[in-house]
């Protein structure tokens, strides 16, 4: 859980984070956040939708790039600047979500770190597609 300050980062490090999301994780998402959408949490009124039973938040899916960046790479310190994402594949209670965080431009003068963000499901299905930028901690 070092992480890496930004004299540290290359290109093409990587990292990733990988978490089964519960039943119990969309409807705790749903109470913190106010998102209370029948597609996450009234399985008779999802099964009537798009999807044809209950999915998982996407910016619950999307809180896992977040603990990559906070807790590995660059990791503790770091300041999350922006996150553009595409939503690519829903997720459903019981996947299984590895979140991959890829470092693709780096400014060692402003600390500042582009990321490619990848999520996929445990059959390789991507999820969430994106970038992330973040300012990087530096040796003390």
């Amino acid at each position: 859980m070092a992480g890496k300050t930004i004299e540290e980062i290359k290109i093409g490090d990587s990292a990733c984070f990988e978490k089964t999301l519960t039943e119990g994780d969309v409807y705790l998402y749903a109470g913190i956040t106010g998102d209370q959408n029948p597609a996450h949490i009234n399985k008779v009124e999802a099964e009537k939708g798009l999807f044809k039973k209950q999915v998982v938040h996407g910016m619950l899916t999307a809180g896992l790039i977040s603990a990559v960046l906070g807790m590995q790479l660059p990791g503790p310190g770091t300041i999350y600047m922006g996150q553009e994402l595409k939503f690519t594949a829903p997720v459903y209670f019981g996947d299984t979500v590895k979140a991959t965080v890829t470092v693709v431009e780096r400014n060692e003068e402003k600390r500042i770190v582009k990321l490619s963000t990848v999520c996929t499901n445990q059959e390789g299905t991507v999820v969430i597609e994106g970038t992330a930028t973040v300012k990087a901690p530096k040796k003390q």
